[in-house]
C-alpha cells in the first residue's frame, strides 16, 4: 500500500479515468439490462450475461471508494464523480447549486477577497514545492518571497484585481468607499486566470522552463460535462398552489449561476418541470460560448449596441468568459412548452439569428423596445446583420416543443450545421423547413418527424430521395396513429423504398413506418434491411402477417423488437358495437394467429435429428423476441406460452416478449435455462403485471430511445442501445454520506431521449 501511495498524481487519473470508462457501454452492445452480480468476463459482443460493461452504480461506488483513500485518489477519482449529473429532487438541487456556486450569498467583496488570499496562498505554497526561491534561509521566507513576488505581478499597472482585493479583510480598515452597496468585484474566473498569469510569470523570470502548478478550484463545476433535468419532479411535497408559483426551485438565476460554473459543460436536458427557468440569460449561456463567443469580438454599430459603457463592459467580460468554454454538443427541449420558454426562444431566435434588414430608423415604439430590453437584459449582444451559427451541436431533441411558430423553429434549426441526430416529432415543423436542410451542410444519423400535422408526404418523399442531408439516416421514425396519421402514400412510399438512399444502403437500424399504407408489394419493392433491429408496423389495419413473416424471414433478419398495434385483420378482434362493424375474428383465433404466423415461422429454431453424429445447435431463423401488441390482444393471450411472457409498462402500453432469449457469448440464444439470472429478472417483470416504476417498458432503445445527450468520441459511444428499460438488477443504493463526503451530490444516469414519441 506504500508504493500505492508514491504513485504520481497522472498515473492515479488514469486508473480512475479506465474505472470510469468501463460502466460505458462498447460499440457493439446488447438490448438487455445490465446485471450487478460478477459473472465474469465477456467472451465475445454482444453479451447480456456475463455484461459487456460495469454497471453504473458499481463504478460508481468504486470511485467513492477510492475517494475515502488519501487525498491524492481523492483528486483523482473527484472529476469522474462528477462528470454526469442528473437532477432529480428540488432538496438535491439545491444541494447541488450550493455546492457548485458557493450560494446565493457568496458574491460579497469580502468573500472574493478572502478567496483570493486563499488562491495564492495555495499557489505559492506550490510554486514553492516546484522551485524552490535561492536565497531563502527558511521554508518562511521562500514563502514569502514567493507570496510577494505574485502581488508585486497583481498590483501591476494592468492589473485586473483591484488593490482592495489582494489585502485578507481582517486587515482592512472600514472606508466609505467600501460602504456602497454597488461595489463590485471580478468574476472569480478572471480572478483565477490572473493569479494563474501572475505564477506563470513570477516562474518564467526565476526559473524558466519549470513546471507551473495549475492552480487549484475547489468546486467543483469544471468537471461536470452532462447535466439534465430529465427526472426532475416537485410532486408529492405537498406544496400549496402559491409556493409552486412563487418559490420555484429550479429559477433562471439559478440555472445561470450553475451554468457560469461550468466551462466544460457538453450536454443539458430540460423538462417541462422547469422550463420555466429557461430565460433568455440561460439561452445565452448555453448557446453563445465556445466558437460562437470567439467568432465576434465586438457587437457593431447602430442597433446592435443600445447600451451605455457599463453594461458594453458586462458584455465583454461575458463574452471573455464564454470564450474558454466548450461548444455545447447535445441539448434536449422535450416537452418544454411554457409561456416563459416560448417567448425566450422567440427572443433569442429574432435577436441572434435572424437578419434585419439594415434599416436604422425603425419606429419609435421598435426602438424603445430595443432600449429596454438592452436594460434589462445584461447579456451578449450581437449585431443583427448576420445570423449566428453553432457548429458544435450535433443532438438537438424539439419533440414535443408544439408552441414553437414555424418561422421561429426553422431558423432556429438551421442554426446548427453539424446536426447528426434530430428530434422533430409533435412540432410544427413545414416542408420548407425540410428543403432548407437539403440544402444545408447537415449529415444527419437519426431523424424523428413522428406526428408531425404540417408536413406532407411530397415534401417527406422529396427530402429522403434527394437530399444529400438524409443520405446517411440509420434511425428513421415516420410514425402516425389513429389521430395523427402518417401522411405518406402508397406511391410516395415505392419511391422511398426504391430510391431513397438511406433505404437502399442497408444501413438502417431503426424504422417506424406506423399508420403508412404499406401493402405486401411495397414490402416487396424494398431492398434487404440486414442491420434493422427495431421496426415499427402499427395502425395498418389492411397488412396481413404472412406479408409481415415474409419480409422479416427475407429481408429483415436482425429484427428484434416488431410492434404490431391495431396491425393485420388476423389481430384485430376487439371491433364490436355500434358503428364499429362487426368482429373480424376471436381472441383464440388472434392467439393462435400470432403463434402460428408470426412466433413459429420467425423464432422457434428448426428441429433436427438425434442420429447426428457432431451436437447441431439449432438456430432460430430470425432474432425476433419482443413483439408489440394492443391491450386487447394481450389480454386473449392470457399468461403467454412457454417462455412467451407479457410484460406491461406503468401507463397501459405491453409487449409480448420471449423471457428466455439473451445474448451470449456474441450470438443471440433462446431457450435460456429456468434458472438463468436474466430470465429470472424477465419472469419478475412479466409478473409485476403493470405494478413498476414508470421507467419499464420495452422499447428499441438502439434508436427508440438514443441517448442523445450521451457524449461521443473516445469515452463511449454515442446511442445507448438497449431495448429492455428496467431498473438494475439487485442495484445497491449508494449512502448519502458517502455520496456527499465524495462531492457527488446528484445520482446520474444517461438521459434517453426515444425517437418513440408514444409514453410507456
Amino acid at each position: 500500500m506504500s508504493a500505492v501511495l508514491q504513485y504520481p498524481p497522472e498515473l492515479l487519473f488514469t486508473i480512475c479515468a479506465h474505472v470510469y470508462a468501463a460502466g460505458l457501454p462498447p460499440f457493439t452492445r446488447s438490448l438487455d439490462p445490465i446485471a450487478l452480480r460478477d459473472y465474469g468476463a465477456p467472451t465475445a459482443l454482444p453479451s447480456s450475461m456475463p455484461p459487456a460493461n460495469c454497471p453504473e452504480p458499481v463504478v460508481r461506488r468504486t470511485l467513492a471508494h477510492l475517494c475515502l483513500v488519501n487525498r491524492a485518489w481523492y483528486d483523482a477519482a473527484k472529476p469522474w464523480l462528477w462528470q454526469k449529473i442528473e437532477v432529480r429532487l428540488p432538496r438535491s438541487w439545491l444541494a447541488l447549486l450550493e455546492e457548485i456556486t458557493g450560494g446565493e450569498d457568496q458574491s460579497t467583496e469580502d468573500n472574493t477577497a478572502l478567496a483570493v488570499e486563499q488562491s495564492i496562498y495555495a499557489v505559492t505554497k506550490a510554486a514553492l514545492a516546484t522551485a524552490p526561491i535561492p536565497g531563502a534561509s527558511t521554508d518562511a521566507d521562500a514563502l514569502q518571497k514567493w507570496k510577494e513576488s505574485i502581488l508585486e505581478t497583481l498590483s501591476g499597472p494592468d492589473g485586473s484585481i483591484p488593490p482592495e482585493l489582494l489585502s485578507p479583510p481582517a486587515s482592512r480598515d472600514p472606508s466609505p468607499r467600501r460602504l456602497r452597496a454597488k461595489s463590485k468585484s471580478p468574476a472569480r474566473w478572471k480572478i483565477m486566470r490572473t493569479i494563474s498569469d501572475a505564477v506563470q510569470n513570477v516562474m518564467e523570470m526565476n526559473e524558466p522552463g519549470f513546471y507551473v502548478p495549475t492552480l487549484h478550484d475547489s468546486r467543483p463545476g469544471r468537471f461536470v460535462q452532462h447535466i439534465d433535468f430529465n427526472h426532475f419532479r416537485t410532486i408529492g411535497m405537498r406544496r400549496s398552489v402559491e409556493e409552486g408559483m412563487n418559490s420555484r426551485f429550479v429559477t433562471g438565476k439559478r440555472v445561470e449561476a450553475l451554468l457560469k460554473e461550468m466551462p466544460n459543460l457538453t450536454t443539458f436536458g430540460a423538462t417541462e418541470y422547469m422550463d420555466g427557468a429557461l430565460t433568455l440569460p440561460v439561452l445565452n449561456e448555453l448557446f453563445l460560448r465556445g466558437i460562437p463567443s470567439r467568432g465576434r469580438s465586438r457587437p457593431s454599430r447602430g442597433r446592435g449596441l443600445m447600451s451605455n459603457d457599463s453594461d458594453n463592459e458586462l458584455e465583454e467580460d461575458e463574452r471573455e468568459r464564454r470564450r474558454d468554454c466548450k461548444d455545447l454538443e447535445a441539448v434536449d427541449f422535450t416537452g418544454c412548452v411554457s409561456a416563459v420558454f416560448v417567448g425566450t426562444l422567440t427572443e433569442f431566435v429574432n435577436t441572434h439569428l435572424l437578419p434585419h434588414d439594415g434599416d436604422s430608423s425603425g419606429s419609435e415604439d421598435e426602438e424603445r423596445a430595443d432600449a429596454r430590453r438592452s436594460r434589462t437584459l445584461p447579456a451578449v449582444r450581437f449585431s443583427r446583420e448576420e445570423s449566428l451559427m453553432f457548429p458544435g451541436l450535433q443532438r438537438l431533441g424539439l419533440r414535443g416543443v408544439k408552441s414553437i411558430q414555424p418561422h421561429i423553429l426553422t431558423p432556429f434549426v438551421l442554426a446548427f450545421p453539424s446536426l447528426t441526430h434530430l428530434d422533430l416529432s409533435a412540432t410544427r415543423v413545414t416542408p420548407g423547413l425540410l428543403d432548407a436542410l437539403g440544402d444545408s451542410p447537415v449529415r444527419l444519423h437519426s431523424l424523428a418527424l413522428a406526428r408531425c400535422t404540417r408536413l406532407t408526404g411530397e415534401s417527406i418523399r422529396d427530402f429522403l430521395v434527394r437530399a444529400p442531408a438524409a443520405a446517411r439516416i440509420q434511425e428513421l421514425t415516420l410514425y402516425g396513429d389513429q389521430t395523427f396519421p402518417s401522411p405518406l402514400s402508397a406511391e410516395d412510399l415505392s419511391e422511398i423504398f426504391t430510391l431513397a438512399p438511406c433505404f437502399l444502403s442497408g444501413e438502417l437500424t431503426y424504422l417506424d413506418l406506423s399508420s403508412a399504407p404499406i401493402t405486401e408489394e411495397l414490402l416487396q419493392e424494398c431492398r434487404p434491411q440486414p442491420k434493422l433491429r427495431s421496426l415499427g408496423l402499427s395502425y395498418i389495419p389492411q397488412l396481413d402477417l404472412k406479408a409481415i413473416t415474409m419480409f422479416i424471414q427475407t429481408k429483415a433478419m436482425g429484427v428484434e423488437v416488431l410492434t404490431l398495434v391495431s396491425t393485420s385483420p388476423e389481430l384485430d378482434w376487439s371491433r364490436a358495437g355500434a358503428g364499429m362493424g362487426g368482429p373480424r375474428g376471436s381472441a383464440r383465433q388472434a392467439s393462435l394467429a400470432l403463434h402460428t404466423q408470426v412466433i413459429g415461422p420467425l423464432c422457434t429454431p428448426p428441429y433436427t435429428s438425434i442420429h447426428s453424429p457432431e451436437p447441431i445447435v439449432p438456430q432460430a431463423p430470425t432474432h425476433l423476441r419482443v413483439i408489440e401488441l394492443s391491450i386487447q390482444v394481450l389480454v386473449g393471450l392470457g399468461g403467454g406460452a412457454g417462455s412467451w411472457r407479457i410484460i406491461r409498462s406503468k401507463g397501459g402500453r405491453g409487449w409480448y416478449a420471449d423471457a428466455a432469449s439473451g445474448w451470449v457469448g456474441g450470438e443471440l440464444r433462446r431457450e435460456l435455462p429456468p434458472d438463468h439470472p436474466f430470465r429470472i429478472e424477465m419472469e419478475r417483470l412479466a409478473d409485476a403485471n403493470g405494478n413498476v416504476s414508470s421507467g419499464v417498458g420495452m422499447a428499441c432503445e438502439e434508436n427508440g430511445g438514443s441517448a442523445w445527450l450521451r457524449d461521443a468520441g473516445p469515452r463511449g459511444r454515442l446511442i445507448r442501445r438497449g431495448f429492455v428499460c428496467v431498473p438494475r438488477m439487485n442495484e445497491p443504493k449508494i449512502p448519502m454520506h458517502v455520496t456527499m463526503r465524495t462531492g457527488l451530490c446528484i445520482k446520474g444516469t444517461d438521459l434517453e431521449l426515444c425517437l418513440d414519441s408514444r409514453p410507456l
